[in-house]
């Protein structure tokens, strides 16, 4: 009986064992972002004037991360690029453990600093599941409000519930997400194993001023929030 006990755990603790060591804990995802701008800008004066070809707008970011931290960022291109202005490029350093973030918003090539505590979202886990590279993954809902529901897709695989942009707390890595109607979609192309080195990745604020969320959201309300353009412009830096 005592062998048979002793073996029992034995194979247990190799399965446990082995489990583990198939999960992923560090490493880097290389997103692409799909920004469909005749949604995002509904004029047709606008549509005319960006044209069929500059419908569709695709950027790169990175996202390093531990079981810790996690650092979200644009991969900045060479080439030059007229409709820069067309979607915001953000910068999310997250400290898992402590629940502390500091975003870098860009707006009109200007960067805006943020400190503040990561963002709690609610989420309706469901049993729908799709195929993300070689990775299964599991659907998740948030619902922002009335009319909004953003849609994540995460790995459990990589068991650090970290994400693009502010999201995080799932459990495992979001490597999709997008917005109910399509507009905007998030879709890891690359899944890299390392160990991040946080102690040069990580960003810094400098001399620049930093707020806290509600003070940048009050202040560009102030200044834009009577255009249509500017509550477009809030709504898309705070959804994220």
């Amino acid at each position: 009986m005592t062998f048979n006990i002793r073996q029992t755990l034995a194979v247990l603790i190799c399965s446990v064992t082995y489990m583990a060591s198939g999960q992923i804990t560090s490493g880097k995802i290389v997103f692409e972002r799909k920004t469909n701008l005749f949604k995002k800008f509904k004029d047709e004066g606008t549509k005319q004037w960006l044209g069929e070809k500059n419908k569709t707008r695709i950027e790169q970011f990175e996202l390093f991360f531990n079981d810790s931290v996690s650092l979200f960022r644009p991969i900045e291109s060479e080439l030059k690029d007229e409709l820069s202005w067309a979607t915001t490029q953000n910068t999310v350093y997250q400290e898992l453990n402590s629940q502390t973030r500091l975003s870098i918003l860009s707006v009109w090539g200007e960067k805006l600093y943020i400190k503040d505590s990561t963002v709690n979202r609610t989420w309706k886990i469901t049993e729908s599941h799709r195929k993300i590279g070689k990775y299964d993954c599991r659907k998740a809902i948030w619902v922002v409000n009335d009319s909004t529901r953003i849609y994540a897709w995460y790995a459990d695989e990589i068991i650090p519930g970290v994400g693009p942009e502010t999201f995080s707390g799932l459990p495992g890595a979001i490597l999709g997400l997008a917005t109910e109607d399509g507009g905007v979609i998030y879709f890891a192309k690359s899944v890299e194993v390392m160990e991040p080195d946080f102690a040069k990745l990580a960003p810094v604020t400098g001399k620049n001023k930093v707020y806290q969320e509600a003070e940048i959201r009050a202040k560009l309300e102030k200044e834009f929030g009577s255009k249509p353009w500017g509550k477009t412009l809030i709504n898309e830096l705070f959804m994220w």
